[in-house]
């Protein structure tokens, strides 16, 4: 049995407006904080011996951990396309929020977003996940059912905003 797994699929390159303005805000405030950790890195590198310097190696990972978020936004950002305007305001597409009824009396707000946007705990889903594919094009009082795991949901679009 081998290792090898399939590559997994590309995400959307889209993104709101406001989702790019925070993006581009996090890799200044990343630059800045990039500076204050490699000042307390020198300042640990000068302690003496690095080897047995908690200080030191903290601050290592920490610049290695900040490189890593700044290469991937420099490389994201320019391939990222602001989408900000839909055509038809009548239908789910890009950048709605709907609320949704899961069950009776159980309603539900989605925001659909790009995967670089993505925040579940306010309500904000990847145009990639499977009930954002389900939702698009819908109207009010469309039905819907997405698979999620083993469970098959059903919806009922109650709400539709831009």
């Amino acid at each position: 049995m081998s290792r090898w797994r399939p590559p997994s699929p590309k995400s959307s390159a889209i993104i709101t407006p406001d989702g790019y303005a925070k993006l581009e805000k996090e890799v200044k405030e990343l630059w800045a904080k990039r500076r204050i950790v490699n000042d307390a890195l020198a300042a640990a590198a000068a302690e003496g011996d690095r080897s047995e310097n908690a200080e030191y190696q903290y601050r290592k990972k920490e610049q290695a951990g900040i490189d890593r978020r700044i290469r991937y936004l420099q490389k994201r950002l320019p391939d990222l396309k602001v989408v900000d305007q839909v055509g038809d305001r009548n239908k789910i597409f890009f950048g709605a929020s709907v609320i949704l009824e899961k069950s009776a009396e159980e309603t539900v707000r989605y925001r659909i977003v790009g995967p670089d946007e993505t925040d579940t705990r306010n309500g904000d889903i990847s145009i990639d996940s499977p009930l954002a594919k389900a939702l698009l094009k819908k109207e009010v009082d469309d039905d819907i059912s997405v698979k999620i795991g083993d469970d098959q949901i059903e919806y009922t679009v109650l709400e539709i905003r831009y």
